[in-house]
């Protein structure tokens, strides 16, 4: 992401509540695509669908 104001480069990270399916083996730390679903919880709107790495 460029900011022309400043002109350089930002960085940024967001982090997601996901649901986790028990089906899944997911360390801390790894790469996943999560996907927008109903709402699970309070706080919880999207899926872990597969793991990256």
């Amino acid at each position: 992401l460029y900011m022309s104001k400043t002109k350089r480069y930002a960085r940024s990270k967001s982090t997601i509540h996901a649901y986790k399916p028990a089906k899944l083996e997911i360390k801390e730390g790894d790469m996943v695509v999560a996907a927008e679903c109903r709402p699970v919880a309070k706080s919880v709107s999207f899926v872990v669908v597969e793991v990256k790495s």
